[in-house]
């Protein structure tokens, strides 16, 4: 390949990039357009409808987004109930309770689902495989449960 081919080829749009950026400053739309053969032409003038705008004057364009904002802390409005401390410690025991008898059922019948799945593996005839995937299913099951509530009760810690 010559220079001439690779320099059409691979850096010729990089080039017109290259030559379009002092237009930028001039705050105008910037356009990227494809002719006939395939070939990329940057301009500051939309040839044909072909042609798609790749940067345009700040007038035209939104704002670059900022950092991520900050919550801004909102007081609350002074008639929004209060729940006095002592009920939200009983309120927050009652939820804890509550979230370890969950886990404790879960993991009860995921103990069941493994047995399950244990006497479905011993029986002999057809495809094992499908007969068993239900019950490995369960067993995923309970053990996505067990996770779940497990990572809410460590809240609580």
């Amino acid at each position: 390949m010559t220079m001439t081919g690779d320099f059409r080829r691979g850096r010729r749009p990089l080039a017109l990039l290259l030559l379009a950026l002092p237009l930028l400053a001039q705050a105008q739309t910037i356009y990227k357009c494809t002719d006939e053969r395939g070939g990329t032409l940057i301009s500051n003038a939309r040839v044909d409808k072909s042609c798609k705008a790749i940067v345009s004057s700040p007038e035209n364009s939104m704002p670059a987004p900022r950092g991520r904002a900050k919550a801004v802390a909102t007081p609350s409005p002074a008639d929004f109930p209060r729940v006095q401390e002592e009920t939200q410690k009983t309120r927050d025991g009652d939820r804890r309770h509550i979230l370890e008898q969950e886990a404790a059922n879960e993991q009860r019948s995921l103990e069941q689902a493994r047995r399950d799945l244990v006497e479905q593996e011993a029986q002999r005839g057809g495809n094992m495989a499908e007969r068993t995937a239900p019950y490995r299913d369960r067993i995923a099951l309970h053990e996505r449960n067990i996770q779940a509530l497990q990572k809410e009760l460590g809240s609580f810690r």
